[in-house]
């Protein structure tokens, strides 16, 4: 966990994106953790996968600006419900 988090400095990347669209499916610093893994040995840890844990884990805020969302933020670390607009 710890070793993870280091990477964002034990703090959530909160991105502002405006659409979908925009959000990425791999990121400089994914694939920089990516191959960090790979060296170390671990198999099936292609930057994809990691920005997706990435954003799973709460490391990654990608909610898109139009959405609402509600964060609370513990000692476990952040968590969040989006609710999407629809048109």
């Amino acid at each position: 966990d710890a070793f993870i988090w280091s990477y964002v400095d034990g703090k959530p990347i909160r991105n502002h994106f405006t659409s979908e669209e925009e959000v990425p499916a791999r990121t400089p610093l994914s694939d920089r953790i990516s191959k960090d893994l790979k060296k170390r040995g671990f198999k099936f840890v292609g930057s994809t996968i990691i920005y997706a844990y990435m954003q799973a884990v709460g490391m990654v805020n990608d909610h898109v600006n139009d959405a609402i969302y509600i964060s609370l933020e513990t000692s476990f670390g952040e968590f969040s419900l989006q609710i999407s607009s629809f048109p």
